[in-house]
């Protein structure tokens, strides 16, 4: 049963509610266990992300391998407010066929089995590169939690790419303030957009939890 839910973000910020959406199970939450870890994706998805994204001329290089102080600036994460350590991460560029940055696509968890994955895309504008970015998230939900959105999508949002619209429409409707939305349990997955605008440009964050 697909529920519409309210999310609080970022002080200052607006509330999202016609862009976020529950997919619930009768199953209590799991603690960040060792079982959680090891399932779902991996390290070597970033090949397969790699390959897909190379068919829309979205280059990706080799990953590098983050264990020293920096490790948050790249992989962090929140649960109940607060921020969770992360014990390895691997980071990539992301540019398009011109050779434009665009961002970074980060996995991060331990040094066996990851437990998030996040995309940090910034453009000039929202509107800037849309396709890429819209393949870019399209790929990493697919890729990373599954090619399932069909079967468990919300009543509101028959594709990504439209939830993705929706988001787009509630940030400017919201008069272009920080604003998130939260996709709970897709395939046992917590997935998270955030649009956040900066002085000339706009950072798009795609947040992917097991």
């Amino acid at each position: 049963m697909n529920k519409i839910i309210v999310i609080p973000i970022l002080v200052g910020a607006v509330l999202v509610s016609l862009s976020s959406f529950l997919l619930l199970n009768n199953e209590p939450p799991e603690s960040s266990s060792s079982l959680i870890y090891e399932t779902g994706f991996t390290y070597y998805d970033v090949e397969k992300i790699q390959n897909s994204l190379e068919e829309y001329d979205i280059f990706v290089s080799s990953p590098t391998a983050i264990t020293d102080h920096t490790i948050n600036q790249y992989c962090t994460y929140f649960e109940k407010g607060l921020p969770k350590n992360i014990e390895y991460c691997i980071t990539t560029a992301v540019l398009d066929y011109e050779g434009t940055p665009l961002g970074n696509i980060n996995i991060g968890g331990n040094t066996q089995y990851p437990i998030l994955a996040i995309a940090n895309i910034e453009t000039p504008t929202l509107n800037s590169h849309k396709d890429d970015v819209f393949t870019i998230f399209e790929t990493m939900i697919e890729t990373l939690v599954c090619n399932c959105w069909d079967e468990e999508k919300s009543k509101d949002y028959e594709t990504i790419s439209a939830w993705l619209e929706g988001v787009h429409s509630f940030y400017y409707d919201s008069d272009r303030r920080n604003i998130k939305s939260k996709i709970d349990n897709l395939s046992d997955h917590e997935i998270i957009l955030e649009i956040t605008p900066k002085d000339n440009s706009i950072l798009q964050t795609l947040i992917i939890l097991k």
